[in-house]
Formats: C-alpha cells, sequence, structure tokens
C-alpha cells in the first residue's frame, strides 16, 4: 500500500489544519488507519486511530477534543482534522496502518513503511 500524505503547513496557535491521507494499492482498504507523528530530535508518536466504517476512533490524550479523523473509503482518504493547534504539535506528520493487535505504541508502526509525511508547524 502507498500512502500519501498532504495538508500541512505553518500556523499560527490557536489555529486549525486538516490533513489528508489517500491510499493506494493493495492492503488500502485496511480495517485500522492511523495518525503517527515525530517531532523535532523524538520519537514516533501515535496521534489517532480510526476502523474501517468509521465506527471507532482512538485519540491519544494529548489532542483529545482539539483533533478529529475521519475517513472516506470511497476515495480511500483518512483524515485528520487538527483544532487549536500547540506549540507541541509541530512535527511531521505521517499516516500508517498500525501491526495487527495493537495501535497505541511506536513499535505498532513499521518505520520503514512509513511515507514522506507532511509538516506541520505551529508558530507565532
Amino acid at each position: 500500500v502507498q500512502l500519501a500524505e498532504s495538508g500541512g503547513g505553518l500556523v499560527q496557535p490557536g489555529g486549525s489544519l486538516r490533513l489528508s491521507c489517500a491510499a493506494s494499492g493493495v492492503g488500502s482498504s485496511s480495517a485500522y488507519m492511523s495518525w503517527v507523528r515525530r517531532a523535532p530530535g523524538k520519537g514516533l508518536q501515535w496521534v489517532s486511530t480510526i476502523y474501517r466504517d468509521g465506527s471507532i476512533t482512538h485519540y491519544a490524550d494529548s489532542v483529545k477534543g482539539r483533533f478529529t479523523i475521519s475517513r472516506d473509503n470511497a476515495k480511500n482518504t483518512v483524515y485528520l482534522q487538527m483544532n487549536s493547534l500547540r506549540s507541541e504539535d509541530t512535527a511531521l506528520y505521517y499516516c500508517a496502518t498500525p501491526r495487527l493487535g495493537c495501535y497505541s505504541a511506536s513499535w505498532c508502526y513499521d518505520p520503514e513503511a512509513l511515507g514522506q509525511g507532511t509538516q506541520v508547524t505551529v508558530s507565532s
């Protein structure tokens, strides 16, 4: 499966961005899809996960209430609406398919399988 993220940019604290992830290829309709991020000098951090039909979503405590994950299976696209952005949200954001049986730990994701990501910078 190929994943292509877009929608990042520079935004002021308190602003909003909507990230998109277009999936293609075999396995592009994976049951679970996630957003993860890597801040400068830090390891991979799980952000959010959504089930195939959108009925189940999970969020890291740090983004709960501010971020919303959704998906459009007809377009093979997963979204991340980010509101009330903070400087600590600055990171390279990736969409990814978690390993079977987990989703919220960094080791659930194969770093070799990550795409280019999309940069989000929150700064005044």
